[in-house]
């Protein structure tokens, strides 16, 4: 009624006094009535505590719920627990946006333990033994692969690292080098180049698949692979030692024409200069290897050639393993190839590397001139032991 009247007179109290002596009470009561009428109505004092209670509860579960969602996309996919220092990165990252105490209680880990990983992190000295010689071992793990094309393996840095007299296990090596997202070239399929005459006659094989030599300059296999770059095809021919695996001879080309796997050949005489009647050369049976110029040249050289079955990558597969390794540690890895002459420039520093420090299982775990720098020494000492 107050409010209702309230237009029709100068103030509230006026109105207040109007209505009051119309039904029967004093003015200040009525002002009572509507003041009281106008404050919010508090809880009783039993039930604030009770709600306070459940109010902090649902603060803490939106929380809760929060810090699972980023821990979620933090974590990833899998079942297992993550490690703890994975855990550690999750609260580095968050702990301005939830706090410490609440990320721990959610993640049920020790907030002391979390406590203990932060002082490590400001003072080095308190980390433990294993942590301080990962550390150096990480620096050491990366050089070796890097030094190598980045194309090593645990297993390989592990036995390279053993070649320079550093002791670490090869399960250290596998956990560092996951940790530090490291890994090995992976071998891809590879792609059929030979181009077989079917005029041309054909050598016998001499080989019968058994790639193995007793002395350097006993058994030569030969092949060619293509490589894409923007100018073109471009195709690169290898000449290999069976022997040590050195690389003898090499070539790059714009064509695959005879003149390219003929400088390959030079190439490796002028290099080895093998003795008549003495060597044995191996390859496909692709028309560049089977053209008169090339058979030619072989004969004036004293080699005896030989090739292996049309389409059957096994007549050959030193040199496939070869061109595999090349294909896997240099093209597709440094790729792509703008022009000829940097896949020449990069294939010549490949080559150098692959024939003084690239580590071959099949002889050892050495290098190929390291490997023959042993059978020239075992020969040396032969006259004196006798």
């Amino acid at each position: 009624m107050v409010y209702e009247v309230r237009e029709s007179h100068d103030s509230q109290w006026a109105a207040i006094e109007a209505v009051s002596s119309k039904i029967g009470c004093t003015a200040q009561t009525l002002s009572n009535w509507i003041r009281k009428a106008s404050s919010p109505s508090s809880p009783t004092p039993s039930a604030d505590p009770r709600i306070k209670e459940l109010e902090r509860e649902i603060r803490e579960l939106k929380r809760a719920n929060e810090i699972l969602k980023v821990a979620s996309a933090f974590f990833g996919p899998g079942g297992t627990r993550p490690p703890f220092e994975v855990i550690w990165s999750l609260i580095d990252e968050h702990r301005k946006a939830f706090g410490v105490e609440p990320l721990c209680r959610v993640l049920q880990v020790s907030p002391s333990a979390y406590r203990r990983h932060a002082a490590r992190l400001r003072d080095h000295s308190r980390r433990s033994v294993r942590a301080i010689r990962d550390e150096m071992l990480a620096v050491q793990i990366r050089r070796v692969w890097q030094e190598n094309y980045e194309v090593y393996g645990a297993r390989k840095v592990w036995r390279q690292m053993h070649r320079e007299r550093q002791g670490v296990a090869r399960c250290t090596v596998e956990r560092l080098m996951r940790e530090m997202g490291l890994c090995g070239a992976a071998r891809g399929k590879t792609v059929k180049t030979t181009q077989a005459d079917p005029g041309n006659a054909s050598p016998r094989d001499l080989v019968k698949r058994q790639f193995t030599a007793e002395h350097p300059n006993q058994l030569w296999v030969a092949d060619f692979t293509f490589v894409s770059t923007w100018q073109g095809f471009a195709y690169v021919a290898f000449i290999v030692d069976v022997y040590s695996r050195f690389i003898v001879g090499w070539r790059v080309s714009r064509h695959m024409r005879t003149e390219f796997v003929l400088d390959a050949l030079e190439q490796a005489l002028h290099a080895r200069r093998p003795k008549p009647h003495r060597l044995v050369h191996h390859s496909d049976r692709g028309s560049q290897y089977l053209s008169i110029r090339y058979s030619e040249r072989l004969g004036e050289a004293g080699i005896e050639p030989s090739v292996g079955n049309t389409g059957d990558s096994y007549d050959n597969a030193l040199a496939e393993t070869i061109n595999g390794l090349y294909k896997t540690e240099l093209i597709h890895k440094r790729g792509p190839w703008k022009s000829v002459e940097s896949l020449e420039w990069e294939t010549l520093k490949w080559v150098t590397w692959f024939n003084h420090q690239r580590l071959l299982e099949p002889i050892g775990n050495r290098p190929p001139a390291e490997f023959e720098a042993l059978y020239e020494q075992s020969q040396a000492a032969i006259p004196v032991a006798a």
